[in-house]
């Protein structure tokens, strides 16, 4: 057995500030990172071609890193139950590191593999977060358990210190020529490019792939508009978030680089309006972790309603309305503008996915995971326990002390978008049309017909009794 590591990367395609990454390196000089392309997850109906076109890019970016620092990245295609302990066999590794993940699938499949590892006498790291600042385990209530409302998540979470960035790995060695051959025996293949493996996506990308890409990002956010956050970040046609999302979703840039980074924006801060923006961007982050602490302790969130008054709910089956819906042909502009900038571009901001959600369960009465799927189909930073906890709470039936919260798309658009400016930018065929009926959605018949918009296929008040009503009545058979 040779001294050879092998870090299995996964969503963490970077090699600063990586914690398993840095365990290898602090075992052995010899340390060389492995992808597997999983077809059990690209196979899935739920991919967005966007989204692998990114994760495609940071891995060559990846690739380029390694040589930097005198190893590789090799590449497999296979189901890592077998590819990952046959490539560590044929390679003699005296160990497998990889990061954990939070994810029902990613679970199950490293337990067999760890099984299939030891079985091989091969070593590997005991549980190692990387993703997250504080394992599911280390926030719990008094009585020990998992917390199931933010509010009291957040105040345990941010009472407790947080690890700095592990250094960047450096000054290792990569296998040697008898080595490599060995590998592409056991399955090692050159990195294919998303169209090879049949995913189109031909518009841009909202942020370049890459932990440069990140880093450089971070601290452009960081240094200014971190500190207008709270004021800003509500206003989809303003440039007030840190787009840092896909970043995240694949660990392109380490966690607890991305707290440090705050922590030092707050350290440089200048008023109080500027401290309060950074906590509440601070808090988003403890958002993103919650859903991420709710997917490992409750992993039958992935499947259905959380709250018993949903798991049942009478959702309608209206094809014509989802698809309208998802072509961003409903005749509520700020609606359709936000389905338009996620089918044009693989994002949408924040504020835009909560108001769609809200029309696709509250106005047109659909079963919120078909919008999850669909979001998982288009987004660049498509990731379950961050979209589901989203629509969960969008729809109500998620973790959320107020549970029937319902959105107007016209008092949304007046307040977050009150020149219409994004709308303008989604809806080209609006732009000429005044900034109030864009705003309120009420734009006279025949300006409608003009530009070949549609006229509104539901509406909003009497959908929002139907949808009152539905709920009430399984209130009462659920016995809630």
């Amino acid at each position: 057995m040779s001294d050879l590591i092998l870090f299995w990367h996964r969503r963490d395609l970077r090699i600063s500030d990586n914690t398993g990454l840095a365990a290898a390196r602090r075992q052995s000089p010899k340390v060389v990172g492995v992808f597997c392309l999983d077809p059990l997850i690209l196979e899935r109906d739920d991919v967005a071609p966007v989204r692998v076109t990114y994760m495609i890019g940071c891995l060559e970016k990846l690739q380029q890193r390694y040589a930097e620092v005198g190893s590789e990245l090799l590449i497999l295609h296979t189901d890592p139950v077998q590819g990952i302990p046959a490539l560590a066999e044929a390679l003699s590794a005296k160990a497998v590191f990889w990061n954990w993940d939070v994810e029902p699938y990613s679970q199950e499949r490293d337990r067999t593999i760890i099984n299939a590892l030891k079985e091989k006498s091969i070593e590997f790291l005991t549980q190692n977060w990387d993703q997250i600042l504080h394992s599911p385990e280390e926030i719990r209530s008094g009585s020990n358990q998992p917390y199931t409302v933010y509010t009291p998540f957040w105040k345990n979470w941010i009472s407790k210190s947080k690890s700095q960035p592990v250094e960047t790995l450096q000054n290792v060695e990569g296998l040697t020529e008898a080595e490599r051959e060995i590998a592409k025996q056991a399955g090692a293949i050159a990195l294919p490019s998303a169209k090879d493996l049949g995913f189109i996506w031909d518009g841009g990308l909202i942020l370049s792939p890459g932990e440069a890409a990140a880093q450089e990002r971070l601290e452009e956010f960081s240094t200014k508009a971190i500190t207008e956050y709270q004021e800003q970040r509500n206003f989809p046609a303003v440039d007030g978030t840190s787009q840092l999302s896909a970043a995240l979703k694949f660990g392109v840039i380490g966690i607890r680089t991305v707290w440090q980074a705050t922590t030092q924006a707050q350290e440089n801060s200048r008023s109080e309006e500027a401290t309060v923006a950074i906590r509440t961007w601070q808090q988003e982050l403890a958002w993103r972790e919650f859903y991420q602490h709710a997917m490992y302790n409750f992993p039958e969130l992935a499947d259905g309603a959380f709250r018993d008054a949903f798991k049942n709910f009478p959702w309608e089956t209206n094809e014509e309305h989802f698809q309208a819906w998802c072509e961003g042909r409903t005749g509520y502009p700020i609606v359709d503008a936000a389905m338009r900038q996620l089918n044009e571009s693989g994002w949408m901001h924040n504020r835009c996915r909560m108001i769609v959600a809200s029309f696709l369960t509250k106005d047109l009465l659909i079963n919120p995971q078909l919008g999850e799927k669909y979001f998982m189909q288009k987004l660049i930073d498509g990731d379950l326990s961050a979209n589901n906890g989203g629509w969960q709470w969008s729809a109500s039936s998620g973790m959320d002390p107020k549970p029937v919260r319902i959105f107007n798309p016209a008092s949304q658009a007046q307040k977050f978008d009150p020149d219409g400016e994004y709308i303008r930018q989604w809806l080209r065929e609006l732009r000429s049309v005044d900034t109030e009926y864009l705003v309120t959605g009420k734009i006279p018949p025949l300006e409608r017909h003009a530009a070949g918009y549609p006229e509104p296929i539901v509406d909003h008040k009497r959908q929002q009794q139907q949808f009152k009503q539905r709920y009430q009545q399984q209130k009462t058979v659920s016995g809630v």
